[in-house]
């Protein structure tokens, strides 16, 4: 016994010694000092969520392409326009797996049955077709035109009774709402009831939110699991609490469908929900349907994608309408100009089809998103075999992740990049618009590029332009007296507003 335990030991330190020193035979990108298994030290004196600022710092010593070690992991991080296209546009293929998920990740979705943690591959292509054909085609959005107004009727009642009950209102609890509601109808097919949505917000936020608190747990899982069984108890305790709000809804939109299946009942004219697409979906490296727990995992990524983001988005948005009021009275006028004025306007709503016609309304949403990107990190790409960039190797395996929010404040790429100028994002003398999705070139990302690029960025942009004209058709938005809109952030699970939205309304009718 004690002979084959001496064995097997000598293996393993021979194996990781090799490891090790075969890494460093690698011309790896630059980076500081580590240790073997124990990675950066400074991490000693730096929580992870310091990580943007430290790499901030690292990136003048280092360049744009850095090597930073947490704990065992090395991980390859890439703050440059010109490699991101490289490795993203130009390298697709090579730069398109997920790395092999966390301990917590396997706990919670042991299949990897999601499109954004889906290895590179036929299931993942097959999640994503499904998502971008049943859901994100053009014809599909279109036919969400009576949900997107039904909630935006209910938003705007909601402004008004606030505004009448109080001197100014915080923006981002009913811009949640809204979304939520929204993303709701679209997963599950049905308007829910405010005591339904407010559960279903606070399972998926509640989960959302904690999920940086359980990080630790996936440096040394065997050991954590002993150290913080409490926090692993808790963290399967939220995932149960999401099941149980989740799984009563796809079953009740499956057992209605067919029930109208089996009555001969035509389809009436609701819309086609995510939860109806994902039905019958054959899986093709495993040659079997989904089942429950997949499904429940695919509407929460589905409302995770569209909820937080959107409305995270629309308070970054609004806010800098409220603190630049010019901003705010030149996008009002060139709305005027397209459906004139609301007051004595027998219109109720802007039309999806007007807000198409508005470029600096389409300015003002872009230059949000590259002052305020909701998301200052991609998720992580895993490469899949050697490959060169700058002259350096980026393993086969490595993980690498690219610095979105650093992008869009380049002063060699943006003039002026910490002002808010919604003008550069006007089309050009030639009428050239704006290219976001970097296949030209990149110069900002937030929804990502190349083929993990976001799948609802078309829908993302278009409830942007839609929920925006309408507040500032219906609303002046004037800030609180003696007080200063405050742009700083606060990482959550997406990077908010430290100091929530606050602000008068002021109807224009």
């Amino acid at each position: 016994m004690e002979v084959w335990f001496i064995v097997i030991v000598s293996l393993c330190i021979s194996a990781t010694v090799s490891c090790f020193f075969n890494l460093f035979k690698k011309n790896l990108p630059p980076g500081p000092p580590s240790l073997p298994l124990v990675g950066n030290l400074m991490w000693l004196r730096h929580p992870i969520s310091e990580l943007e600022s430290v790499l901030r710092r690292f990136k003048t010593r280092y360049g744009p392409l850095m090597t930073i070690s947490i704990g065992p992991r090395k991980l390859i991080f890439v703050g440059s326009h010109s490699l991101a296209h490289r490795a993203l546009i130009q390298n697709g293929a090579v730069f398109s797996d997920r790395p092999s998920p966390p301990a917590t990740s396997k706990i919670l979705n042991r299949t990897r049955i999601v499109i954004n943690s889906a290895p590179y591959g036929p299931t993942w292509r097959l999640l994503r077709r499904n998502l971008m054909h049943e859901i994100l085609h053009p014809a599909r959005i279109r036919s969400y035109s009576r949900s997107r107004q039904w909630v935006l009727s209910v938003l705007i009642n909601h402004l008004v009774d606030a505004s009448k009950s109080e001197s100014y209102v915080t923006l981002i609890y009913h811009f949640q709402y809204a979304m939520f509601s929204l993303l709701a109808l679209m997963c599950f097919g049905d308007k829910l009831q405010e005591t339904q949505i407010k559960e279903l917000e606070s399972a998926q936020r509640g989960f959302l939110l904690s999920l940086r608190r359980f990080q630790v747990l996936n440096f040394w899982p065997r050991l954590g699991k002993i150290l913080f069984r409490n926090r692993w108890k808790e963290l399967l305790q939220l995932r149960l609490e999401q099941e149980k709000v989740l799984a009563p809804l796809i079953r009740s939109r499956i057992q209605a469908k067919q029930q109208r299946i089996s009555n001969h009942q035509e389809e009436d004219e609701a819309v086609t929900a995510y939860v109806d697409t994902l039905v019958g979906l054959q899986l093709p490296e495993e040659n079997r349907e989904l089942d429950e727990f997949e499904m429940v995992n695919l509407c929460s990524e589905f409302l995770n994608a569209g909820t937080d983001t959107t409305y995270t988005a629309l308070q970054w948005t609004m806010a800098n309408l409220v603190k630049y009021p010019h901003i705010q009275a030149k996008l009002y006028d060139e709305i005027v100009s397209v459906v004139g004025s609301p007051k004595g306007s027998q219109r109720e709503i802007i039309e999806e089809e007007d807000a198409q016609k508005m470029p600096y309304l389409k300015a003002v949403v872009l230059e949000a998103l590259r002052r305020h990107p909701p998301a200052h990190f991609l998720l992580p790409h895993r490469v899949t075999e050697d490959i060169e960039l700058e002259g350096y190797v980026i393993p086969r395996e490595a993980t690498v992740n690219f610095m979105v929010a650093d992008m869009g404040l380049d002063p060699k790429v943006w003039e002026d990049p910490m002002e808010f100028k919604p003008e550069r994002f006007l089309p050009t003398s030639s009428g050239e618009a704006f290219d976001i999705t970097g296949s030209r070139e990149i110069k900002m990302m937030p929804f990502g590029a190349g083929r993990r690029i976001c799948p609802g960025l078309t829908l993302a942009l278009l409830h942007l332009e839609y929920f925006v004209a309408n507040l500032i058709w219906n609303f002046e938005w004037i800030p609180v007296e003696g007080e200063e809109v405050d742009l700083t952030e606060k990482q959550e699970f997406t990077t908010v507003m430290k100091n929530p939205l606050r602000a008068r309304i002021s109807p224009r009718i």
